[in-house]
């Protein structure tokens, strides 16, 4: 069985020689190459195709939203994961929107961090709970209890509109639009339009289905 080639651009020697070691136990995931410069790993994978790209977060965000436009231009086929030690809700929602499929945390445990790099390299996306756990609060709570106007405004936070284009969108008063996403962040439970932004984007990942999910 051909094994999924993973590259792997890591600022930390000593992690970097981890990631191979384990990967080289796998029995379908493989290390084909490690560099911490991201220009160098952008040509690698636009020159071997592979099946993932995990980056490091260290590298800076602005560099890697610019990587992961160019990635998704010259390698479509290659999923990006970004991990990190660290990653706010705010972080996450622009990493997702410049495409990456998945986003993983550096503490997470070597099975997690194996099943991430299968999940996309298989055509899936993932997302660690810990990324969006207010995100995740609102698909337990549901949406029945919103009223059709707050599941509109609803549906055009989650596409990453601001409150006046909401309230353009929607002819009614920015003012209105604030006191509809109140009811919102109480009925859902969740506190902040990038956990409602985040959700969104996991549900239209995979229709259907779903963003796998660590817990």
């Amino acid at each position: 069985m051909a094994k999924h080639q993973i590259g792997l651009c890591e600022t930390q020697p000593a992690t970097a020689e981890g990631i191979r070691t384990l990967l080289g136990a796998t029995p379908d995931l493989e290390c084909a190459w490690v560099t911490p410069a991201l220009l160098i790993a952008v040509q690698m994978a636009r020159q071997q195709q592979p099946s993932a790209l995990l980056l490091d977060k260290a590298l800076g965000q602005q560099t890697l939203l610019n990587a992961l436009t160019e990635l998704n231009l010259t390698c479509p086929r290659t999923a990006v994961v970004v991990w990190g030690s660290s990653m706010s809700e705010a972080e996450a929602l622009r990493l997702l929107k410049a495409g990456a499929r998945g986003l993983l945390r550096k503490s997470s445990g070597l099975e997690t961090i194996e099943t991430c790099l299968r999940t996309v390299s298989n055509g899936g996306s993932w997302l660690e709970e810990c990324v969006f756990r207010e995100g995740s609060r609102l698909q337990r709570a549901g949406r029945g209890e919103l009223t059709s106007r707050e599941s509109q405004v609803l549906n055009l936070v989650e596409q990453g509109l601001r409150n006046r284009e909401i309230a353009d969108a929607l002819g009614i008063r920015p003012g209105t639009v604030k006191i509809h996403l109140k009811h919102i962040f109480e009925k859902t439970g969740v506190h902040g339009r990038y956990g409602l932004a985040i959700n969104g984007l996991r549900q239209r990942s995979q229709p259907g289905a779903g963003l796998a999910q660590a817990n």
